[in-house]
């Protein structure tokens, strides 16, 4: 039975790739708020029988979340014979430990109520820090595809002479392995984190590669403030212009305006639509749908 791709409000355009890519069928759900802002959702095909798989993004999660959950439910309810879910980024990832007493673990809680409505996942590059695979919280079948690859692959054929420079030093492997992939060097910075938006970042030496680009390398941007801070002292020290490539643009209060004023280009992965869209992870999520859409 071919899956049949549902993309839920906002992702339209990945889910028409996925299914394209895939040679799966499109499907269509009617959603709305009532005036209450409670959510409305109405399958425009029978799901009886099928293998429904649902696209949403899980950038902005919470007013995300009730749609998605009615949505799974009905497809169930309505016969479907597997539901699973396409989330490019995943959410509630950050608090994966109690850091003060009474802290909700809200990537353990999250996890239990997807792993309870659904039947599989495909994520791309989950903020894995302490918790080292998702099949330690989620108890569905799930696969995080990695698109450090396709971010490689991007630099070589778009930034002359890349200097790579990871966040931090638990950044460091997946920036090697970048790095490898493009053909460039690579730094790793050192990061002191005070709070979500105060961020301090010292940046190694870059005298032996001054003839090279500096492109940041990060699996997120969401305040931006490593970024910001990096890019200022790449500033200061009077290097060339540089870029920032990244898997997940959220570019949360408004930061992107002050992040392209310092760096060009400004490369993402499609698994949030937005202007810096540049690297493409559709045929990975179609691979991934076809994978675990076939148990």
């Amino acid at each position: 039975m071919t899956p049949i791709v549902v993309p839920l409000p906002g992702n339209e355009k990945l889910a028409a790739g996925i299914a394209a890519a895939g040679d799966f069928e499109l499907g269509r759900i009617e959603t709305r708020r009532f005036p209450d802002r409670e959510a409305y959702v109405r399958f425009k095909f029978d799901p009886e029988g099928r293998k429904v798989v649902l696209v949403c993004s899980l950038n902005d999660p919470d007013p995300k979340l009730m749609t998605l959950l009615l949505s799974s439910a009905t497809a169930r309810r309505l016969g479907a014979m597997q539901v699973g879910l396409v989330a490019p980024y995943l959410a509630y990832m950050r608090q994966d430990r109690r850091f003060h007493d009474g802290e909700a673990l809200s990537a353990v809680e999250f996890a239990r109520v997807l792993s309870g409505e659904l039947d599989w996942l495909a994520t791309i590059d989950p903020h894995l820090h302490r918790i080292r695979a998702l099949d330690e919280i989620y108890s569905i079948p799930s696969e995080a595809l990695h698109a450090g690859p396709l971010l490689a692959e991007w630099i070589r054929a778009n930034i002359r002479s890349p200097l790579l420079i990871g966040p931090d030093a638990e950044s460091e492997q997946w920036v090697a392995a970048a790095a490898r992939g493009a053909r460039a060097p690579y730094v790793v910075a050192r990061k002191t984190r005070s709070g979500d938006r105060d961020v301090r970042v010292a940046i190694p030496d870059l005298k032996e590669w001054h003839a090279h680009t500096p492109v940041l390398l990060d699996d997120v941007v969401s305040s931006g403030r490593t970024l910001l801070v990096s890019a200022n002292e790449l500033h200061a020290r009077g290097t060339k212009k540089p870029a920032i490539v990244v898997v997940h643009g959220i570019f949360a209060d408004g930061v992107f305006p002050r992040l392209a004023d310092l760096c060009d280009p400004i490369a993402t992965v499609n698994t949030i639509e937005h202007e810096t869209n540049r690297i493409d992870a559709v045929p990975l999520l179609a691979g991934a749908v076809s994978r675990l859409g076939s148990a």
